[in-house]
């Protein structure tokens, strides 16, 4: 399949090139947003952004050079590829590991596109801000709701990416990003309330993803859920069963699985910036990373989540792997450049923020597999605990190890039984630990997809979509505390 996207064939332009390498890469990246976002039933932004470049990937005597270019004529491109090349002669001299394309970038070609069951073009602009201010109209459930927020963007991503090893790659990404809050105050007591917390409707999709009957009945629970934590009492400073709902399980895997188990941060790559990672190279295949209910798999394959993809950007085939499998380390978050410097195991996450950033690695779909409980049961077999839902804050230390998390919203179980609502919920723990107290993994039944759109490291900064998928899951032994 020939894909031209600009006025001139990348394959051809690449192939003109008179430049001495042992490989060269032409990757063209354009993303079409539009964004809208309302306050109170009042426009506050919206706007459309249209971005589009390519970076020039050029390896010589082992080492890559990068460049980038957002002026599309020949010329340029040619010029641009000629910097990159000369990046990667000046790193020579400073070399700490030598590059192999034939190992590290692939000659893959394929396609891939978001799976979209109805096209935007059912929807005209003046009916997704119509359907935000309804949001904002139905999170409005009392005169104590005192803001509310909607927002929407929708973005169109195409990737195309060629090398001289014969590379063919087209992708095409349609993303929806959603948020919906509500804000309440009783006197000094202010509480919020959002859609499972902040931007984490987030999947690859259609028109679909916006339907109004869903929204809005999802949009009323978070008005009245607002109101609730208004009347409630302050979660108990305890020790205790901890029950994490799907919405919060993303934040924890996000933070105390996806990010120690990066092989640039273990490597020491972005310990001046995001910090390292208390897990050692020698881990992988020996460490007990949690109990033998933890079972967490790497899988770009998984349809509609956020960062679903064919390949990566380094054109390596995207496919679904255990990185923990009943409790034991077995692989790392590194592409095919970390694999071969660290030499363990690792997956097809070589992932670019936009044209103008290289690839590096990165998250992308994180999902913890289900277990074989339904939600009543799980509830039913706890004499004492609390059920947590809804990131609202985060803190964790620079090697991933001691956090602190902080939810929204919170109910007390008492004899098998969801009764009392809390608020102000927090929980802290050390990652091993933590996942060690791993007692009981709820069903397909209990599982739910979300998805965050920022998550960043790198410098210069690279934000970037990751996806999670959980079902609810049980810890024992667990502090929890009030704010």
């Amino acid at each position: 399949m020939d894909v031209t996207l600009m006025n001139f064939d990348l394959q051809k332009i690449l192939s003109n090139l008179n430049i001495k390498a042992d490989w060269i890469g032409l990757r063209y990246i354009t993303q079409k947003s539009q964004t809208h976002n309302f306050r109170d039933g009042k426009p506050q932004y919206h706007g459309r952004v249209l971005t589009k470049g390519i970076m020039a990937e050029v390896l010589v005597n082992g080492q890559i050079g990068y460049c980038a270019t957002n002026r599309l004529d020949c010329n340029s491109i040619e010029e641009t590829v000629r910097n990159a090349r000369q990046r990667a002669v000046d790193a020579h001299q400073w070399s700490l590991f030598t590059f192999d394309h034939t190992i590290t970038r692939p000659p893959n070609q394929g396609r891939y596109s978001s799976c979209l069951q109805k096209p935007f073009s059912v929807f005209t602009v003046k009916d997704i801000n119509d359907l935000l201010i309804q949001v904002c109209h139905s999170l409005k459930v009392s005169e104590q709701i005192v803001k509310t927020t909607a927002l929407a963007k929708i973005s169109d991503i195409e990737h195309y990416f060629v090398s001289t090893s014969g590379a063919d790659i087209y992708q095409q990404f349609t993303t929806v990003s959603t948020d919906y809050g509500a804000t309440a105050q009783d006197g000094n007591i202010i509480q919020k309330r959002t859609d499972n917390g902040m931007l984490a409707r987030c999947y690859q999709g259609g028109a679909e993803l916006l339907d109004p009957s869903t929204i809005l009945n999802r949009s009323h629970l978070v008005g009245q859920e607002a109101i609730a934590l208004l009347k409630a009492e302050e979660c108990p400073n305890t020790t205790t069963n901890l029950v994490l709902a799907p919405d919060q399980m993303m934040l924890q895997i996000h933070e105390s699985v996806g990010h120690p188990l990066e092989l640039d941060r273990i490597l020491g790559d972005e310990r001046n910036y995001a910090g390292s990672s208390f897990v050692e190279l020698k881990d992988f295949g020996n460490l007990a990373y949690g109990s033998n209910k933890m079972n967490i798999t790497f899988d770009p394959t998984f349809e509609g989540e956020l960062a679903s993809y064919g390949f990566d950007d380094t054109g390596m085939k995207a496919k679904k792997e255990y990185l923990i499998k009943d409790g034991l380390l077995l692989r790392g978050l590194g592409s095919l450049e970390s694999q071969a410097r660290a030499k363990v195991p690792g997956v097809a996450n070589a992932r670019a923020s936009s044209w103008n950033r290289p690839p590096i690695d990165r998250m992308a779909n994180l999902n913890l597999e289900s277990g074989d409980r339904s939600f009543e049961e799980i509830i039913n077999n706890i004499e004492h605990g609390i059920y947590m839902q809804s990131n609202r804050s985060w803190s964790i230390d620079d090697y991933r190890n001691k956090f602190q998390f902080g939810c929204e919203y919170a109910r007390l179980i008492e004899n098998g039984t969801l009764t009392k609502t809390l608020r102000n919920p927090n929980y802290r723990g050390v990652t091993q630990h933590f996942w060690h107290n791993l007692i009981d993994v709820g069903d397909e039944s209990t599982k739910e997809v979300f998805g965050t759109p920022i998550c960043g490291k790198g410098e210069p900064n690279q934000m970037i979509r990751v996806g999670h998928a959980s079902p609810v899951c049980v810890f024992n032994n667990i502090e929890v505390f009030s704010s």
